[in-house]
């Protein structure tokens, strides 16, 4: 078998017939080369977009997860007020239960000086009556 002259000074003709420097293989495989590298570049453009999407997303999540603690930290406080305010309402009704005790206890003791008053004043006048009638 004839060696080709071309071939040895590492020239080949492709499928169509032209004069490349690149074995028929090797210019295939990398012809096949470049398209799976396209491929991958574009696989991993789409990659980037769906993580990209994501981040957005889990920003999002983290931004409201924010919005609702804050209103639950709002609640709590707002809870914790009425709790107090319930403490205190409690505490003031303490403070005019004993202050009314008072005022009734004050308001017996005047009427008992009354009512002491009055019978001595009865006593004067029965001792007057009687002091009348034996002489």
């Amino acid at each position: 078998m004839a060696k080709d002259p071309l071939a040895e000074a590492g020239l080949h003709y492709d499928e169509l017939n032209k004069l490349r420097i690149l074995e028929p293989d090797v210019g295939q495989k990398t012809t096949e080369l470049k398209e799976e590298c396209k491929d991958f570049v574009d696989k991993i453009g789409q990659f980037q977009k769906i993580v990209g999407g994501l981040i957005e997303m889990v920003d999002e999540l983290a931004k409201e997860a924010e919005k609702e603690k804050m209103k639950v930290c709002t609640v709590n406080t707002f809870k914790m007020t009425l709790n107090r305010c319930d403490m205190l309402l409690i505490i003031l009704q303490a403070i005019g239960a004993r202050n009314l005790l008072k005022s009734v206890a004050k308001q017996r003791e005047a009427q008992q000086q009354q009512l002491q008053a009055l019978i001595a004043e009865k006593k004067m006048q029965l001792e007057r009556s009687e002091h009348l009638s034996s002489g």
